[in-house]
């Protein structure tokens, strides 16, 4: 059982700390333009949705009404939604002036709210991350003997490492920034937001046709 869970635990954390969705885009991009704190605080956000959604699944699992999920209607409705946010999301970084590293110039850093809020928003946008969450939920239930306490205690302790991880990826990216250029920057910021925006648009073509 322990070793079951450890091999399981190790499997979660790879998949939710290096799937490549809009997220993991938005960290490090925070992290190289604002810095390890503001991307911090948006890996809070990320890690904060993630276990909302947890939560969400085991209760389903716990009432036999994941087939909420597997519905084709809601995903077809929650995919087509979350691409147009994404879509809108990512033109935001097509629109922001590059920031210059002239210490002179005072760098706005966005707010603790505002990057808590857009690191729960990417994350629970994403109807992958739901999907995953029920594989992972599916996946050691039966282990944990379906008990909602011992699944909470297990993806709290599981969630926590993640929020390490994170934290890791967010100091990362802050050392970037001291050898990245304003161009680069221009660079990073494009590719972070055509990125959200492809996302979105894959999200609508697969759920609407």
């Amino acid at each position: 059982m322990i070793l079951s869970l450890i091999s399981q635990t190790i499997i979660i954390v790879l998949l939710l700390t290096f799937s490549f969705g809009p997220a993991f885009f938005a960290l490090i991009n925070t992290g190289i333009k604002h810095g390890y704190k503001s991307g911090s605080f948006l890996a809070m956000g990320v890690v904060a949705s993630d276990f909302v959604v947890c939560l969400i699944i085991i209760l389903l699992v716990h009432l036999g009404l994941t087939n909420l999920i597997h519905d084709e209607k809601n995903q077809r409705f929650m995919g087509i939604l979350a691409g147009v946010l994404l879509i809108i999301f990512g033109a935001f970084y097509f629109r922001r002036p590059v920031e210059k590293s002239d210490d002179a110039i005072e760098v706005k850093v966005p707010s603790v709210s505002a990057m808590l809020f857009k690191g729960f928003f990417l994350n629970s946008l994403n109807p992958a991350v739901w999907l995953l969450w029920l594989g992972n939920v599916t996946a050691v239930s039966k282990t944990l003997n379906y008990s909602i306490i011992n699944m909470l205690i297990y993806f709290s302790i599981t969630l926590g490492i993640v929020l390490m991880v994170e934290f890791g990826k967010a100091y990362a990216a802050n050392k970037l920034k001291q050898i990245l250029t304003d161009k680069l920057m221009h660079a990073v910021n494009f590719v972070t937001g055509l990125l959200l925006v492809i996302f979105g648009l894959v999200l609508i073509y697969n759920h609407y046709f």
